[in-house]
């Protein structure tokens, strides 16, 4: 009979460590649930800081990387675009900076159908406004107030620069909608040729103020 005792007193404390091993192995896996839950919690913190940062990287100022090759070492140009979209005119002026040797802004974006005119500001000596494919180019000059425009028809990307101050970093970029398709563009047509002063040419409209007397 004592046998019997010692064997059922030996057979309980065995159930009873098995049932606390069987407990502690349940609380470990309720922790590594809880943890997962914590780590797929902190993946979709990352995933949604992803579409942040992403998100941001678009708008109307992201500048083509043609334009910003171009541009690398324009005179004020801070790598962005002047969101000029929704407009029908935008101006940019010709001898803008402390040393009148940059287009300001020096890069613009535009919708297709927009007149861009560039006016003189009378600093840095002459200049002109010349695309790098000839789709419109200005006649040199000097004078404050003098414009010249052109309309951009189609999307693309347009740069240009002062046939003088070229080596001195005055270029600009004209940006049409999304932008693409190299340097050519929404020219008028014609042979380049960019006629008399105060008239119309075959690239574009070269205009004096006429509160001002023409240059001799």
């Amino acid at each position: 009979m004592r046998r019997r005792k010692l064997l059922a007193l030996a057979g309980g404390a065995v159930s009873l460590a098995l049932a606390g091993c069987a407990g502690d192995t349940d609380e470990a896996n309720g922790d590594n649930e809880t943890s997962g839950t914590d780590d797929e919690g902190g993946a979709m913190d990352d995933d949604a800081t992803g579409d942040d940062a992403a998100g941001g990287n678009g708008g109307a100022g992201e500048v083509p990387s043609e334009v910003d090759d171009y541009l690398s070492e324009a005179n004020e140009y801070s790598s962005s675009l002047e969101d000029m979209t929704g407009e029908d005119e935008a101006t940019v002026e010709v001898g803008a900076g402390s040393n009148g040797l940059a287009f300001s802004p020096a890069a613009v974006r535009v919708d297709s159908g927009t007149t861009v005119t560039w006016e003189w500001t009378g600093e840095g000596g002459a200049h002109n406004v010349v695309h790098e494919e000839g789709e419109f180019e200005s006649e040199l000059q000097e004078e404050q107030g003098t414009t010249f425009e052109h309309t951009f028809e189609e999307e693309g990307n347009f740069l240009y620069y002062c046939n003088p101050h070229r080596s001195q970093g005055m270029k600009g970029a004209v940006v049409v909608g999304s932008g693409g398709g190299g340097n050519g563009g929404a020219g008028n047509g014609g042979d380049g040729d960019t006629g008399d002063n105060g008239g119309d040419n075959s690239t574009g409209r070269l205009n004096r103020r006429p509160d001002r007397s023409p240059m001799q």
